[in-house]
């Protein structure tokens, strides 16, 4: 199964709070708010969900076709990619703007404030999708992740046009995105990811209900944190996904875009939404318990653990798919 992941490609800037946030704001003053916080540390990390989707994939045996816009920084970024099986030559680069860069400070809580400069990542609606996918052969799902707002509302338009399944991720991008705007990258999607705050914020904006969404999309996934995810379905009833439990918890960025890499996997290798939801719980789990989006480690044999000692023996056949997948 071809699987082309696109969406930002960014630079972590990852920091943490020894303390929480929540206790730095005060109440009736939040219009005037002017806040600095003394972080313990700083890691500098390769991210963006569209690159770091891949990466899981990767890791898993698929060599996904990356597409977004970066700048000439990119270059040891990019290879590191290309070694673990990311197909980058999609990837635009731009000859005047630096890679996006994200910023984030984590508290003791999991909290977390952030900032995201776009950079490169403007030029992302400059990207043709529909003559990259003729180029490389095609696709057989396309996940259109957060990106530049033009160039997410373009890539859907191509795979419609292309009659190729997608799968809408809008993740960050739908606190700015218009109802119209949101309801145009959904409408059709194969599936459609959402955390449990978006799943309420895509409903707010766009004015449709739930089952509104669901006659529109295939599946909608929803992640519920360490509560696991939720599938819903059009005249089906919902499935609750437990999460995989963390021994140890390190860091919570990037964890959503490990959940959908494994989704993605177990979905190429054939199976149910419930097992890839598993399976994207295992890889989740695991980027939990590294510090930046692209260190965590999914060998094939500790998904396999991972998913049986949390779903039991009959959750062993998905853990072995993405491995055997071959490089789709």
């Amino acid at each position: 199964m071809r699987i082309v992941v696109t969406g930002s490609i960014a630079t972590d800037h990852l920091m943490t709070f020894p303390g929480r946030i929540s206790e730095q704001l005060i109440a009736g003053k939040l219009d005037r708010i002017s806040l600095s916080l003394l972080v313990d540390d700083l890691e500098v990390r390769d991210g963006g969900v569209a690159a770091n989707i891949a990466y899981g994939l990767a890791r898993l045996g698929h060599r996904p076709l990356l597409v977004g816009a970066v700048g000439a920084d990119f270059h040891d970024y990019g290879a590191r990619l290309a070694g673990l099986g990311v197909d980058t030559s999609a990837v635009h680069v731009s000859a005047t703007r630096h890679t996006a860069r994200f910023l984030c400070t984590t508290d003791t809580d999991g909290g977390q404030l952030a900032s995201f400069c776009t950079g490169a990542m403007a030029e992302a609606s400059t990207i043709d999708l529909a003559d990259v996918l003729r180029r490389s052969g095609g696709a057989d799902l396309v996940l259109i992740g957060a990106d530049d707002p033009p160039a997410m509302a373009r890539h859907t338009r191509a795979c419609r046009s292309l009659g190729i399944p997608f799968a809408a991720d809008p993740a960050q991008q739908l606190a700015r995105l218009t109802g119209p705007e949101i309801r145009e990258l959904v409408e059709g999607a194969d599936h459609l990811f959402t955390n449990e705050y978006e799943h309420e914020l895509l409903l707010s904006k766009t004015g449709w209900t739930r089952d509104d969404v669901l006659r529109r999309v295939g599946i909608w996934i929803t992640t519920l944190g360490d509560k696991g995810s939720r599938i819903e379905r059009a005249d089906e009833p919902v499935v609750e996904v437990p999460a995989v439990p963390a021994d140890t918890v390190a860091d919570p960025t990037g964890v959503g875009d490990a959940f959908r890499a494994g989704y993605l996997a177990s979905l190429a290798a054939g199976a149910d939404a419930e097992r890839c939801a598993r399976t994207g719980s295992a890889l989740a789990t695991m980027a939990l318990s590294a510090v930046g989006t692209q260190t965590y480690m999914p060998a094939p044999g500790r998904v396999r653990e991972l998913l049986a000692a949390v779903y039991g023996p009959d959750a062993l056949p998905t853990a072995d798919a993405p491995a055997e997948a071959g490089r789709g």
